[in-house]
């Protein structure tokens, strides 16, 4: 069952909206008790790498596809660095639509081109950053012939607003804080509505990195973020705070993550955790960081940040050696 299903009540969906999934959503919240130790609260991860393409983005574009086939769309089109553009792929295969992806140059984890590629979307390298991207997706939606299925697409934010509930559900109470990577904002905006539905009032914390348009967290590397204005509303209402860490605290975090809870997420996916570590929280608050993606998504940073593995021979003395 999908976000579609198991949340149609609370989604603009009708009867003659189909009811898309790849088995998106219900993505379980881990406990993190070392990490919880470490900062004196109760710390929770929403593992939403185990989504069906490996990233929150599943949420909404289960969504966002459905409702273009019940508009009748010949195809759908995303700017991406990456995640957008493996979900939308997805769906669209999965909807029987062609999906047509555009993407910074240079600027995209191998692993997340591969996903989009396998499934049959026509991948576009744009000689640009991913705003020059974005803007040639929306110029191709107002032609009329592709759908744009970025988070400007609202449908999107419904599907991913779906998490919040989830959250609720799983800790039978509100969280204090729910903090995550702030890369073009839509996220936080659709947690914002999904907790704005169910009155609750826990504090929503962005993290942005201090070098957006060259971070090594790539997933987040927007240096213009289209919902920034939002996000800056939400800010100045007091329902989101805004975080800016580096990548070495990124870094930091998502070591921590994989060395002391045994979850691999990527990069970008730790920047929640960077920002909790900032925050002046109240002993035994109850947090829960956002992971949006799967550690595989990006395998070439791993390489990057960690070491090299060393060779041995197959003997005691050998492995001793290096173990030592």
């Amino acid at each position: 069952m999908g976000v579609i299903a198991r949340h149609r009540e609370r989604l603009p969906v009708t009867a003659a909206t189909p009811e898309l999934t790849l088995g998106e959503g219900g993505t379980p919240l881990v406990p993190a008790p070392r990490l919880s130790e470490q900062l004196g609260c109760e710390l929770h991860l929403k593992c939403e790498g185990l989504n069906p393409t490996g990233s929150f983005k599943d949420r909404g574009m289960a969504v966002a596809v459905a409702k273009a086939v019940e508009e009748g769309s010949s195809g759908v089109v995303c700017a991406s660095t990456g995640n957008t553009a493996a979900s939308a792929a997805a769906y669209a295969a999965r909807a029987g639509l062609p999906a047509l992806v555009l993407h910074p140059t240079g600027a995209v984890a191998t692993a997340k081109l591969a996903q989009a590629r396998a499934v049959g979307a026509r991948v576009l390298a744009v000689r640009g950053s991913f705003d020059d991207a974005l803007a040639g997706c929306r110029e191709l939606a107002d032609s009329g012939s592709h759908t744009l299925v970025n988070s400007l697409n609202p449908y999107r934010l419904q599907g991913q607003k779906t998490a919040a509930f989830e959250i609720v559900d799983d800790l039978a109470r509100p969280p204090d804080v729910v903090a995550m990577p702030f890369g073009g904002g839509g996220n936080l905006c659709a947690y914002a509505l999904g907790f704005g539905e169910l009155e609750d009032d826990a504090l929503l914390v962005g993290c942005e990195s201090s070098e957006r348009a060259t971070t090594l967290a790539s997933a987040i590397r927007i240096a213009a973020p289209v919902h920034r204005d939002e996000v800056d509303g939400l800010v100045d209402s007091g329902r989101v705070r805004v975080e800016t860490v580096d990548d070495a605290e990124i870094v930091d975090a998502w070591r921590e993550l994989a060395t002391l809870e045994g979850v691999f997420c990527e990069p970008s996916s730790a920047a929640g955790l960077a920002a909790v570590k900032k925050l002046d929280l109240e002993p035994g608050s109850v947090v829960v960081c956002v992971l949006t993606g799967h550690g595989l998504k990006d395998t070439d940073a791993v390489g990057l940040l960690t070491e090299t593995p060393v060779e041995v021979d197959a003997n005691l003395d050998s492995i001793l050696a290096e173990v030592a």
